[in-house]
């Protein structure tokens, strides 16, 4: 029992140091660019949005006449 418990905490603390080291590779975007980046995203959720609410009330014009 005392070998699987060993062997499990060794494997989680394998883990974390794996997370840790590969942590530090990571490259951060800088701020400019993830202000920038959401914006764009905002906007074009912002567009397609619109777009399928006047795609909507087209479809409902075109079948409230039947």
């Amino acid at each position: 029992m005392n070998d699987t418990l060993e062997k499990t905490k060794n494997s989680i603390t394998t883990y974390f140091k794996g997370v840790k080291t590969e942590w530090g590779k990571i490259t951060w975007p800088e701020k400019h660019q993830v202000v920038v980046e959401t914006f764009f995203v905002v906007a074009i959720v912002f567009v397609f949005t619109v777009f399928i609410y006047v795609v909507d009330i087209i479809f409902n014009a075109l079948l409230s006449k039947f």
